[in-house]
């Protein structure tokens, strides 16, 4: 449909009463939002449409149409065209989200550098982008650019406590010295005190090593990341040093997920599915007694038939049972990095298009961009978790011991609020 230029309100809402159309509300958005469009693109032209003025700038030329997606539906948006210049409700359409700018400019980046392939010209067709000028990547970038840095060094202590926060990294492409190498991304999420999750902090490494992560953490910290009372993440030797060595406050949870791998390398084929079920059993008790009950039967079962099994349960038992500290109501979120596969899923799925990046900083601004459109769904959302186990989650079980005689110790256990 074309936009109406003269809506008259009350012969539109008694028409459309009259039929009882169940898409009364829509249909009246619809041509309201036309009629506002088409009230914009005169005052742009000059002058009324179809009427004479000598102050006119252009004539109108029809229209082009794009759908809108609303909470009563998706509305047919006529955007007036004209003969001369352009046209575009910038107040109601976005050209862009900055995901996708970004990859655009990852894509421009790449064809400048001289890395272009018929896959990057498929990707640019697809975007529906027929070329890009310097300068037009240039502004691109460093709009995105600084939004970028700025969610990137934001700081993080009106937010806090961060009570429970998750660290993974993603092994990506980049050309560096006229040959391509493998970097890391290192991520890291948090559940903030209003119980929503957000992206931390993000750093493009050469390798996952102990310095870079603990570069990483100290970083964090400096930015305001106080009050972790839980850290989960892979075994990585260096990942694990830096949460010791940055949040020595904070427990560390090994995930079940990386865990069940490592403990399948040292456990034989035929024994694998039985030991991969009585593991699993552990985790489906209810309370945290009878977790460690079910370990404890897990380790009688491999004892005497699997000997490197059993050393590798036995050695791993506190750090993958560390969720047990913590209220049962929210084990599934913090026992393992799973909440944070749909992340790597989407990243994954933006930086598989680019393939190998041309540079360290179009990795950051692509990277940075997804992060930062996530951490803004996820403020909208719901919370992640309730704001009361949150707080039960604060609570620090402390027990004094009277030392002074071995036989008959006292002990006091009290209950206080962790800061």
């Amino acid at each position: 449909m074309t936009a109406p230029h003269i809506v008259d309100p009350a012969r539109l809402l008694t028409e459309a009463l009259g039929e009882a159309s169940p898409d009364l509300m829509r249909n009246l958005l619809q041509t309201m939002i036309n009629a506002l469009l088409s009230a914009d693109a005169d005052a742009v032209a000059g002058a009324e449409w179809g009427k004479p003025s000598p102050e006119r700038l252009t004539q109108r030329n029809g229209y082009r149409h794009r759908d809108l997606d609303t909470r009563v539906g998706t509305v047919d948006v006529a955007i007036p065209k004209l003969r001369t210049g352009t046209y575009f409700p910038d107040w109601l359409l976005e050209r862009r989200k900055r995901a996708e700018s970004a990859l655009i400019t990852v894509v421009a980046d790449c064809y400048l550098a001289g890395v272009s392939t018929r896959r990057m010209d498929k990707l640019v067709k697809t975007l529906g982008i027929n070329s890009l000028s310097k300068s037009q990547v240039s502004r691109m970038a460093s709009e995105l650019d600084e939004h970028v840095n700025e969610f990137r060094h934001r700081p993080l202590g009106e937010a806090g406590p961060f009570t429970f926060v998750a660290a993974d990294a993603l092994t990506m492409k980049v050309r560096e010295g006229g040959r391509v190498i493998n970097t890391v991304v290192m991520i890291a999420t948090g559940v903030n005190a209003d119980g929503r999750r957000e992206v931390l902090g993000l750093r493009v490494a050469t390798s996952e090593t102990g310095p870079a992560w603990n570069s990483f953490f100290a970083d964090l910290v400096a930015r305001g990341l106080t009050g972790v009372r839980l850290v989960t993440s892979d075994a990585h030797r260096g990942l694990v040093e830096a949460i010791a060595a940055n949040l020595p406050g904070a427990v560390w949870q090994r995930c079940r997920t990386h865990y069940a791998a490592n403990l399948m390398s040292v456990t034989p084929k035929s024994m694998w599915p039985a030991v991969k079920a009585m593991l699993h059993s552990v985790y489906d008790q209810p309370d945290a007694s009878s977790v460690h009950a079910q370990f404890d039967r897990l380790l009688d079962y491999v004892q005497d038939t699997l000997p490197d099994a059993y050393e590798h349960l036995d050695g791993a038992r506190a750090d993958i049972l560390a969720f047990t500290s913590f209220p049962e109501g929210l084990w599934q979120q913090v026992w393992s990095n799973n909440p944070n596969e749909r992340l790597n899923r989407e990243l994954r799925r933006r930086t598989d298009s680019v393939g190998i990046f041309p540079n360290r900083d179009a990795i950051v601004r692509l990277v940075g961009a997804v992060l930062a459109e996530q951490t803004d769904e996820w403020a909208e959302g719901r919370r992640y978790l309730g704001l009361d186990i949150l707080a039960k989650s604060r609570l620090t079980l402390v027990t004094d011991t009277d030392t002074t005689t071995r036989t008959e110790a006292t002990t006091d256990t009290t209950l206080e609020l962790s800061a």
